[in-house]
């Protein structure tokens, strides 16, 4: 089988390569990634000469690119986007190309090709916001009532994902995640951010009051999930993967990475709040666990643990991330309140 993955050097793209690589490995990869700022091909170094992984250079939004690369596959994965939040509240614009523009361009391609699977990442922050202290989660009949530009734009895919399933018979299947965490992610984000940071010998930034709760999942868990989707999933549908945490708000997380690296405190900067910030996410997953058997193994305090010990232990990886013009974005975002 032939698998075209898309945005394969960015964090979950390079993970789920390497689950595949492991899992299945009689199978054909083919890695499609433009290598923006997240993009990092050092992800991948391991496997870069294996006789069954091609990586190629490219935007989705290049039709005619994606339409030679995706000659012969038989599933697509799209983890391409752009997808923090804080820079489309910076720029909307190259998360609405991106994000919708470039999802349509492989459903085009994909209908071309007769793929037997187009499968689409999305995230759980199309749904909106939960209240603090709620019973509530989101499911796969939960309304989407996206709150930020990046939110907006993965709305904007998923319909249009389902439209070319209704409209064309393209057999789809979406997967809305939440936070995920571990090995290779960019440190914009909140764990490697304070990670990175306390190693740096710096402090951590938080907004606001630090009481924003989020879902969080270890990123082999996700991968897994998506695989018995391809496997077992039904064309057309939806399902949400969510983790074992249950409303962690972020302030905890942050002290639970203080505590576990021996740092006090004082560490902690609380910052000006961002735009729109969403209270809480939290995802009922137990339609994938009914219909296709999985549920999340991967305990958020062992597996914190262990990616804390991955950003310990892979210094270069990230030292070479954090400067220039990641810089320049850490010292705008992270004004002091």
């Amino acid at each position: 089988m032939k698998i075209f993955v898309t945005g394969g050097a960015g964090f979950i793209g390079s993970n789920f390569i390497h689950y595949w690589v492991k899992n299945h490995p009689d199978d054909q990869i083919v890695n499609f990634d433009k290598l923006t700022y997240a993009g990092n091909l050092e992800n991948l170094s391991d496997i870069e000469k294996n006789s069954n992984y091609t990586f190629v250079h490219g935007d989705i939004c290049d039709g005619n690119k994606v339409m030679e690369a995706m000659k012969g596959a038989d599933i697509v994965v799209n983890f391409a986007a752009e997808s923090h939040v804080d820079r489309s509240i910076m720029d909307p614009s190259p998360f609405l190309k991106t994000n919708v523009e470039g999802t349509g361009v492989l459903l085009n391609a994909a209908l071309t090709h007769k793929v037997k699977r187009f499968h689409h990442i999305s995230t759980d922050e199309v749904f909106g916001a939960l209240p603090l202290n709620s019973p509530d989660k989101f499911n796969e009949s939960t309304c989407y009532d996206p709150h930020s530009p990046y939110a907006a734009s993965k709305a904007s895919s998923d319909h249009l994902v389902r439209a070319y399933h209704t409209t064309y018979g393209l057999p789809i299947s979406i997967s809305n995640c939440s936070n995920n965490y571990g090995p290779y992610m960019f440190p914009e984000k909140l764990i490697p951010l304070a990670i990175t940071n306390l190693l740096e010998g710096k402090k951590v930034p938080v907004y606001g009051d630090g009481l924003y709760v989020r879902d969080w999942l270890y990123v082999e868990d996700h991968c897994r999930a998506i695989d018995l989707i391809l496997q077992k999933g039904k064309a057309g549908e939806t399902y949400l993967i969510g983790s074992l945490t249950e409303d962690i708000p972020n302030i905890e997380i942050v002290e639970k990475i203080l505590s576990l690296m021996g740092k006090k405190e004082d560490m902690i900067e609380f910052v000006k709040d961002r735009p729109g910030h969403d209270r809480r996410y939290a995802i009922d997953w137990r339609m994938i666990k009914r219909e296709l058997g999985w549920e999340p193994q991967y305990s958020f305090d062992e597996y914190l643990k262990k990616t804390i010990d991955w950003y310990t232990t892979h210094q270069d990886w990230w030292k070479k991330i954090k400067t220039g013009e990641y810089q320049k974005y850490y010292e705008k975002q992270y004004e002091k309140s």
